[in-house]
This record gives structure tokens, sequence and C-alpha cells, in this order.
């Protein structure tokens, strides 16, 4: 009997161990428990950390974050108001705040994903189509842009920016509260949306590209036109002050030459009319510089008679 006792008594603790490991869990700092009876929801949310315990084999224990979960949204083609296609692609931050109502209607993150890919991308796609293009690239209303002085007076729109009346942070404010409101019957807080990128559509893209190209090819065509313009007025200018300085210079060197020709001419008057032997000498010396330039081997001189310049040849004396 004591022996059917002592097996009974460690049957009895074994079973107790057994009772006491499947009716306690532990909650992390980072999760919150929902505990479950037959599939429906007892209690209230379980979210201080710590060891609980639970009814074994009739309850069980479903875990659910309580941190910051990221939404990744897929990038997607939209119109604007103005009909241009842009692709856009999103993110955002959210977190259970309901676990209750949460596991009521959606059981697990993946159901909360795809109700947040089309919540969100609903009120993506309704903002976007409310609102221009410029309205959704642009941040704020006040920003003034940059422009090159040379390019303001620029005929057309380039380097100006239209005004806005509301500016990117605006429409991501616009969706996160149409979005809010509606996920708050999930048990979810949505905490922040954000454009995270902007892209033209193909076809769109490439004519921007080329409307972009044919701005500047029409500054650049400025920029030669005013080139060559300013090059034919420096060249003018150039050649008119090679003419000036030509001209002066001409001027000056005939001056001098006049002036030294002059002052020869009165040396030499000075110089010769000092007596009558004197200006014959010099009469006689001139000739012969006559003589030596006009007469060589193959000249031939016919003079007459009476000539000044043969006065000093007829006194020549044959064989002299």
């Amino acid at each position: 009997m004591k022996k059917i006792a002592g097996s009974f008594a460690v049957l009895l603790i074994l079973a107790g161990i057994v009772v006491l490991f499947a009716s306690a869990y532990t909650v992390h700092e980072t999760k919150q428990a929902i505990i479950t009876q037959f599939g429906k929801p007892v209690g209230d949310p379980i979210t201080r950390s710590g060891l609980h315990f639970r009814t074994p084999f009739v309850q069980t224990v479903h875990m659910i974050e309580k941190r910051f979960l990221e939404w990744d949204g897929r990038p997607t083609e939209m119109p604007t108001k103005d009909k241009t296609y842009i692709e856009v692609d999103t993110f955002g931050r959210w977190r259970i705040s309901d676990a209750k109502q949460y596991f009521e209607r959606l059981r697990d993150e993946r159901s909360a994903e795809s109700r947040l890919d089309n919540i969100l991308g609903s009120e993506t796609r309704n903002a976007i189509a409310k609102h221009e293009l410029i309205e959704v690239i642009r941040t704020t209303k006040d920003r003034q842009p940059a422009q090159d002085a040379t390019l303001v007076d620029t005929p057309g729109n380039i380097g100006i920016l239209y005004p806005i009346t509301l500016g990117r942070a605006a429409i991501e404010q616009e969706i996160f509260e149409n979005a809010a409101s509606k996920l708050t019957d999930f048990g979810i807080e949505l905490l922040d949306i954000r454009f995270k990128r902007i892209n033209y559509n193909n076809s769109v893209r490439q004519r921007i590209y080329e409307r972009m190209i044919s701005e500047r090819q029409q500054i650049a065509e400025r920029f030669r036109s005013e080139g060559a313009g300013e090059a034919a007025k420096i060249t003018g200018k150039k050649e008119r002050d090679l003419q000036e300085i030509e001209s002066e210079a001409y001027k000056t060197v005939e001056t001098m030459r006049g002036q030294a020709d002059a002052k020869a001419t009165q040396i030499y008057a000075d110089a010769f009319n000092q007596s009558d032997r004197s200006v014959e000498f010099y009469e006689f010396t001139k000739s012969l510089e006559s003589y030596e330039r006009m007469l060589n081997e193959d000249a031939t001189l016919i003079l007459s008679t009476d000539s000044e310049l043969f006065k000093f040849l007829k006194d020549i004396e044959p064989g002299e």
C-alpha cells in the first residue's frame, strides 16, 4: 500500500509540474498577449511583461507586437489632377493600439499589411488625383528659386516656380488624417506616412527631357547670338583703333620727316650760303652726287649743251 501511495504521490507531483508548465507563460517587454479560449478572446490584453498564468489545455496565448512597425508600400503609377502620370513610392510607421480588436479583425501582421496596402494605397491615389503635379513635388509654398542672373531676361518660363497652395507635406498630412481614422477600427494606430520617391512615367519623363533639352538649346542659342554680337563689336572697335593708331603714326612720321628735311635744308643753306664760293662748291658736290647715281658703264646720257647738269662735264678735257 505504501508503494502504491508513493507512486500515486509521484504521479500527482509530475502532473502538477506538467500543469504548472502548461499554465505558465512569459510576456516579453516588446510583446503583448491575447488569451483565447476555444478560439475566442477572453479578458483584456496582457501588456505587462513577466510571468503569467492561464488555464492549461483550454486557453491559448497569442503574442502580438507592441513596438512600432514598418509599412513599405509598392511603387504605384497614378495620375495627378493635371493628368500627368507619376510613380509614387510611399512608406509609413504604425503600431497595434488595441490588441483585442486587432486580433478579432485581422489576427496577424500579414492581414494587417494587406489592409494597410489597401487603405494607404487608396488614400494616396485619392490625394494625388486631387492635386496638381507641382503641389506633390514642391515641399513648401514660400520657397524662392535660386536663379542665374544671366537668365533673368530669358523668354519663356525658364527658372520660374509656379505658386502653390499646399505642398507635399500638406498632402502627406491629408493622407495621414484620412487613413488614420479608417485604421482605428482595426486596432491600428497610424504614426506617420511619407512619400519615399516620386518619378515620372516613362513617356512623361521622355517629354520632360525633350523640353529640358529645348530650353537649354534656347539658352545656348541666346548666348551664341549675344557672343557673336559682342565679337563683332570687339572686332569693329579693334579695326577702328588700328586705323586710328596707323593714321596717327603715319601723321607723326610724316611730320617728323618734314621737320627733319626742313632742318636738314636749313643746315645746308646755313652751311653753303655763307659766300659765293661756298654756293658754287655746294652746287658742284650735288652735281657729282647726281653723276654718281646716273652714270655707269651701261648708261647712255643725252644732254643739251645748255643743260645745268652738262656745264661741269663740258669743261673736262679729253684724257682727264
